[in-house]
């Protein structure tokens, strides 16, 4: 027995997204060609933004998944479960993906269990099935499917990393943050604050890029900048935005979280 799931719609495109090269044409290449697609860039640089734009841009059903340490391929394929005293098979998001075509995002890839590459394989090359050992189906990817998958390889380590093996399996394509003048525009168009009052907080932003891997493990991300700048549209002072929106978020190390604050006193007035 299995369950009849309602068709999942296209998404809207409510996400405001400011193209900086040329990922939106790769992205339609890819599409087009049913090409699987790697996205590789820091966190909270604009991946799944990005994702969402395009999803909504073609037209296509999106369905993401954010893995973790403990998604494994079941849950990605789909397991049987008890109901109603019935055994029932239930699709995961990949196979729902698969069987009614759209756009599966699986967001920070290397987060999850090894076994999920392997159930990947062989919708990345020319094949495009899914193999369904449980309920001994073989699933052909429709036309309309795209797998896309994402990174941050500057948060990597000898146990979580992405094999070659997988990696030149997809095309891909590199993400960073946006130059100044563009994450200002992105940041106020964001948050609704203007741009001359967004610009201090991008700046600070930026100082503190620069102290990733020595201070800090990760930058400040573009998304706690639009956090911090929708605070101060709301009417919160900034220096208190910009410890709960992006020091805070940042680290919990006395020391460092004392020189951040430092830093954003002799940039924001």
């Amino acid at each position: 027995m299995t369950i009849a799931l309602p068709n999942i719609r296209p998404v809207p495109d409510k996400a405001y997204y400011r193209p900086s090269g040329n990922e939106c044409s790769l992205f339609e290449h890819a599409w087009t060609r049913r090409l699987p697609l790697l996205l590789k860039g820091p966190t909270g640089c604009g991946k799944t933004r990005f994702v969402s734009h395009m999803a909504a841009k073609l037209g296509l059903p999106l369905s993401t998944v954010s893995c973790h340490d403990d998604l494994a391929a079941a849950d990605l394929t789909g397991r049987y479960l008890l109901m109603g005293g019935d055994t029932v098979w239930v699709d995961g998001p990949l196979t729902r993906a698969v069987r009614q075509g759209g756009i599966c995002y699986l967001d920070e890839i290397v987060e999850a269990r090894k076994d999920v590459t392997v159930v990947l394989h062989p919708l990345t090359d020319d094949r495009r099935i899914l193999p369904l050992e449980r309920t001994g189906e073989q699933l052909a990817a429709p036309t309309t499917f795209m797998l896309v998958v994402s990174y941050n390889p500057g948060y990597q380590n000898l146990l979580k990393s992405l094999k070659p093996s997988t990696r030149q399996r997809f095309i891909a394509i590199e993400f960073d943050f946006l130059p100044k003048a563009e994450e200002i525009a992105v940041v106020s168009a964001e948050s609704g604050l203007a741009e001359a009052k967004v610009a201090p907080l991008v700046e600070l932003a930026q100082r503190i890029r620069a102290l990733n891997g020595h201070d800090l493990e990760e930058g400040a991300s573009t998304r706690l900048l639009v956090y911090c700048a929708t605070l101060v549209d709301a009417g919160v002072p900034v220096r208190e935005a910009v410890l709960a929106a992006i020091i805070e978020p940042l680290t919990d190390e006395p020391d460092v979280k004392t020189a951040l604050i430092e830093l954003a006193d002799s940039l924001i007035r």
